[in-house]
């Protein structure tokens, strides 16, 4: 692995979207400021080079290399951050082979959980635009322009792609998964007043700033519904893409069970705001 480390300018998006958004009406309902769209902003065109990848990884061997080539064959990939969670299948073996410039590894003392490598991750980047990237194909690192770009219209904070609102191919799997990813994404929505259709997503886009203002609390994967609870919590302005999926099964080594879901209920609870008059 090589030590290097790029550093590529960053600019805000073009003055014309800016101009475009502030001129469009808006609705506003709580804490939420809804844009209606009747004045749309015109596309920015993307810059190469703006989008900070963060990559939590554990003991992925099988699909890491396939998937770091992936995300670093886009032309939005400025830095990959890496975050190794305590592999010992052979994984950190594997990253350190890898020589692009963009490439950066970061390697936890031991296993501490998805939540906990994404943190870690979030805190290196330096980019306009920071997005997710789970290291075991799942999701298509080809489709990263359609997500980031409402950040870079100036239209959104904060964009999730969605594998339950149109998109492409998705792979057929297990029902009660899906019940239950809809369910919780359900719960989210009852207490955060969104009303997204898979908050469960891995594929979350943010605004640099946005993401880094934000205290991840949670180590595992309770990270899902506390960062849904917080970007809604501040009123940032919130996009859904629709997405392809190309689900794993457990057989291929997917990791979260049921009792991450009870986690999950509990952490929609604890991170809304009934939950934090509590705390």
């Amino acid at each position: 692995m090589s030590g290097r480390e790029t550093h590529v300018p960053t600019t805000g998006t073009s003055a014309v979207a800016a101009a475009n958004v502030a001129m469009a009406p808006t609705l506003r309902r709580g804490n939420h400021e809804i844009t209606t769209g009747s004045l749309a902003p015109v596309a920015t065109e993307i810059r190469d080079r703006c989008l900070s990848v963060v990559m939590p990884c554990y003991n992925e061997i099988a699909t890491v290399a396939d998937c770091v080539g992936a995300v670093l064959s886009q032309p939005l990939v400025g830095e990959v951050i890496i975050v190794d969670d305590g592999s010992t299948d052979g994984t950190r073996e594997v990253l350190a082979e890898f020589d692009d410039p963009r490439v950066r590894v970061i390697l936890q003392p031991h296993n501490m959980g998805k939540g906990a490598a994404l943190r870690t991750g979030f805190e290196a980047a330096t980019l306009d635009f920071v997005i997710v990237q789970d290291a075991d194909l799942e999701y298509d690192p080809s489709e990263y322009p359609r997500i980031v770009q409402p950040l870079a219209d100036g239209r959104a904070d904060v964009v999730y792609g969605s594998r339950f609102a149109g998109g492409d191919a998705h792979r057929v799997l297990f029902f009660w998964h899906s019940m239950g990813n809809k369910l919780l994404t359900l719960a989210s929505n009852m207490f955060t007043d969104l009303n997204l259709t898979d908050m469960e997503t891995c594929y979350k886009a943010f605004r640099r700033e946005v993401i880094q203002s934000i205290t991840v609390e949670e180590d595992r994967f309770g990270f899902e519904p506390e960062v849904t609870a917080k970007v809604a919590a501040a009123g940032h302005r919130v996009f859904e893409v629709g997405i392809s999926y190309n689900g794993r099964t457990y057989a291929d080594g997917k990791k979260i069970g049921w009792r991450d879901g009870v986690r999950a209920f509990w952490c929609i609870i604890r991170y809304s705001r009934i939950g934090q008059r509590f705390r």
